[in-house]
């Protein structure tokens, strides 16, 4: 399985390297931010599996990137973590969209007890309520196995739809030749040429330029990454 991706969002140094700690601790990959304007860009335009957030940044507060980000109807589980203990402000942030507010300075195992449980009850809707994937671009639909992009529809072989859908369901993860063998083919026996056609059919299909992906990269040494470049 992927490993869940949180994004933690503070403008100290040490929050940011205690909370990185202490969820890498459990297995998840984090990804540090002190900028409010970087954090938006990234929630906007990469995959996270949570936010945790900082009020009090300089350049653009939490609230902003709260309201901002559900504007935009991304879901993404955001839970506000912050010095400022006031009932107002807890109701506020939770009334713009948050979905947890906790108070500095949070106990460890709070912490990565409430992020764990946020990112399994979020991922347990989705798989029960979510029927097309929108990812930057691109809009995949879960009943038809229809892939569009910018709203037209790409054609796809039945490998290549598989094969995209795994990728916008785990956007910016590395998976290797074994991991989509095991995933996509199901273990059956088949040949590296098979996977190197399959992605760089799709590649002629969605890149602008297939021979420099800007989508489906070729992480060398490795295996295959689909990410979504910034704007």
């Amino acid at each position: 399985m992927p490993q869940d991706k949180v994004l933690i969002v503070d403008d100290d140094l040490h929050i940011l390297r205690m909370a990185s700690r202490i969820l890498q601790s459990d297995g998840i990959a984090t990804t540090e931010v002190s900028s409010g304007r970087e954090a938006l860009n990234q929630i906007l335009y990469s995959h996270y599996d949570l936010v945790l957030l900082d009020i009090n940044l300089d350049d653009l507060d939490g609230f902003s990137i709260v309201k901002k980000v559900r504007a935009q109807g991304i879901s993404t589980p955001i839970i506000i973590i912050s010095g400022n203990t006031e009932e107002y402000n807890t109701i506020f942030g939770l009334g713009i969209g948050a979905d947890d507010y906790l108070a500095k300075p949070v106990s460890p195992a709070i912490l990565g007890a409430k992020v764990k449980a946020l990112i399994r009850r979020n991922r347990t809707a989705m798989e029960s309520s979510e029927k097309v994937l929108e990812r930057g671009p691109f809009s995949f639909d879960l009943e038809t196995y229809t892939l569009y992009m910018d709203h037209r529809e790409i054609p796809l072989t039945s490998k290549e739809k598989q094969l995209v859908c795994l990728f916008l369901k785990n956007i910016n993860t590395v998976f290797t030749k074994e991991m989509l063998f095991e995933q996509v083919w199901k273990d059956k026996a088949v040949d590296d040429n098979t996977i190197m056609v399959n992605i760089r059919n799709i590649r002629s299909k969605i890149e602008p330029d297939p021979k420099n992906p800007q989508y489906l990269k070729t992480v060398w040494g490795m295996g295959y990454q689909f990410v979504l470049p910034q704007r």
